[in-house]
């Protein structure tokens, strides 16, 4: 698609799209007065959701990254129907914090009551040492520098510092907090990321049958696993390192090797 050309977003589903290109969205005149909202979840019905690698324009979708145009229908519909959300699948490799995203981050300094955590982005995010559990300023967490904190983005804009919580809305951790001493700390592409936390991904499923292990993903890139021993450990992430390059079927013919062993 030649840059500034538009084309139908349904017929470029699957395709390589690049930046400069412009989607156009189809019209309807019993939608009149329905608006591009930008944000993440499910999409009611008839609306659209625009996602990452994708900017509103004047006659339709501007789209800022190189990758693959995706959409999945509203409500889990027929592709072509109304609504939906349409994003990029790029294989960037800097990470930009996102308002909700699940990351890896390391402690790399405290500050006060803040701790201050390398994510892999531009800048550091802070984290608020109240921002734990059953926290309190006398029960404070045993937090050192080097620790490894998985928790999610409270603010992440561009004209203010990433925050980030290990709390829910009702104030409860739900798996998020810091992260055992033991195992080993990788990253990947953010491409990758999103396949293995995709519902139901093979590759997860493949390698349960393989050893028991415990894995955190996070949006920004970095996976932290650990396994009963630490060959058991290496197998697997060199395993998730090489999914990125092999097919289906040459990732279950090294599945089954391992197995036989």
């Amino acid at each position: 698609m030649a840059a500034g050309s538009g084309a139908p977003a349904e017929a470029c589903v699957g395709q390589v799209v690049l930046p400069g290109d412009v989607l156009l969205l189809p019209t309807h005149p019993e939608d009149d007065g329905e608006r591009l909202r930008l944000g993440a979840g499910a999409a009611p019905r008839g609306r659209l959701l625009c996602g990452p690698g994708l900017r509103r324009c004047a006659t339709g979708l501007l789209v800022t990254k190189c990758g693959l145009l995706r959409h999945r229908p509203a409500g889990g519909g027929a592709a072509g129907t109304a609504g939906g959300a349409y994003w990029v699948d790029s294989q960037q490799k800097r990470y930009v914090p996102v308002k909700g995203d699940h990351v890896i981050g390391i402690v790399t300094a405290k500050a006060g009551d803040v701790f201050k955590l390398d994510v892999g982005g531009s800048e550091q995010a802070s984290l608020s040492y109240l921002a734990f559990e059953g926290a309190t300023k006398r029960n404070r967490p045993n937090v050192q520098v080097g620790d490894l904190i998985y928790g999610q983005f409270l603010v992440a804009n561009k004209d203010m510092e990433p925050e980030m919580v290990c709390i829910d809305s009702s104030g409860r951790s739900s798996g998020m907090g810091l992260i055992g001493q033991d195992g080993f700390l990788f990253k990947v592409s953010l491409g990758l990321i999103r396949k293995l936390l995709a519902p139901k991904c093979e590759i997860i499923q493949e390698l349960s049958q393989l050893y028991p292990f415990e894995l955190v993903l996070g949006m920004n890139g970095r996976i932290w696993v650990k396994a009963k021993t630490v060959q058991q450990t290496l197998i697997i992430v060199n395993i998730l390192e090489a999914c990125e390059y092999m097919t289906a079927e040459q990732r279950k013919q090294a599945l089954a090797r391992l197995s036989g062993n």
